[in-house]
């Protein structure tokens, strides 16, 4: 088995290619030779897999997890986000502007304990109007 990371996949096409932990040239990678579900696959992943001499160069076969690679989130979830996804998006709640500004400041004062308070000012009324373009807050 080799080490890689996948590089890109198209999952509309079925194919890809995947990063060579030893370096040299870029592997192709076919939906068919894997034994994870598609579904896993996004640049980075890190993966392990057989070598084979294809038709057009290079081709990776029985394509799976590397050990100790994160694995994707579970269905209905987003990378990063711990609460549910509904159409592709991912749910989050929204705070009241006061419960925002209260949580962004104490994440300010453990992150940069050194900001002035007039810095923390104008830091959180910036963060708060952003937040509030994105629908994060509400008044």
């Amino acid at each position: 088995m080799v080490a890689g990371r996948v590089l890109r996949f198209d999952s509309a096409r079925g194919y890809g290619f995947i990063a060579p932990a030893f370096g040299g040239e870029d592997v192709f990678l076919h939906v068919n030779d894997l034994l994870i579900p598609e579904s896993y696959l996004r640049s980075g992943l890190q993966v392990e897999f057989e070598i084979e001499e294809g038709d057009r160069g290079l081709k990776a076969s029985s394509v799976r997890l590397a050990e100790g690679a994160e694995r994707p989130p579970a269905e209905g979830h987003a990378p990063g986000i711990s609460g549910p996804v509904v159409d592709g998006e991912p749910m989050c709640d929204v705070l009241s502007r006061e419960d925002f500004t209260r949580e962004f400041t104490e994440a300010l004062l453990v992150a940069a304990p050194s900001l002035t308070g007039e810095q923390i000012l104008q830091i959180r009324r910036r963060a708060v109007d952003f937040a509030r373009g994105h629908g994060w807050v509400e008044d």
